[in-house]
């Protein structure tokens, strides 16, 4: 009772226990350590995949070098078109186009380079590919050289 003869009201402030607290927090740290660990390995998972891939394009830059070696290299000056598209697909390339006329060459080939993507459902293996025009002309000693440009654009077959 009160000092004037009234119930008096108390306000309590109940603080929960010490369980009751860890029961609330532990779920919710769980949550925060997974999410940071599966945000952490799709991270290292999209840069092995760009390393990959980029390495897959490099690839395709050393393929176009040494078809364009062994085009210049073939005997009786320029090879036609078919032995040319044979030669491509020996460096995992693709004629897109053939032009010859008297002492030059014009071919367009797209060059393909597989690489490995991972996922976290598994592996699968895909293919990175680039396109070169590689202009063949012969020089004053009636030898063949070559000019290799990267295109930004291809036309798919």
């Amino acid at each position: 009772m009160s000092d004037h003869g009234t119930v008096a009201r108390h306000d309590r402030v109940t603080v929960p226990s010490p369980g009751c607290l860890a029961a609330i927090m532990v779920p919710i740290v769980t949550v925060l350590i997974v999410a940071a660990v599966l945000m952490t390995m799709l991270y290292r998972q999209e840069r092995a995949n760009d390393q990959n891939e980029a390495e897959a394009l490099n690839r395709t830059a050393a393929l176009a070098r040494s078809y364009a070696r062994d085009v210049a290299a073939a005997p009786d000056g320029f090879p036609g078109r078919e032995v040319v598209r044979g030669i491509a697909e020996r460096h995992d390339g693709r004629l897109t186009s053939y032009a010859r006329s008297e002492g030059r060459l014009a071919t367009t080939v797209r060059f393909f380079g597989e690489f490995e993507d991972t996922t976290m459902f598994g592996t699968s293996y895909s293919r990175a590919y680039r396109c070169y025009s590689i202009v063949f002309r012969e020089d004053a000693a009636g030898d063949p050289q070559s000019k290799t440009s990267r295109l930004e654009k291809c036309d798919a077959d």
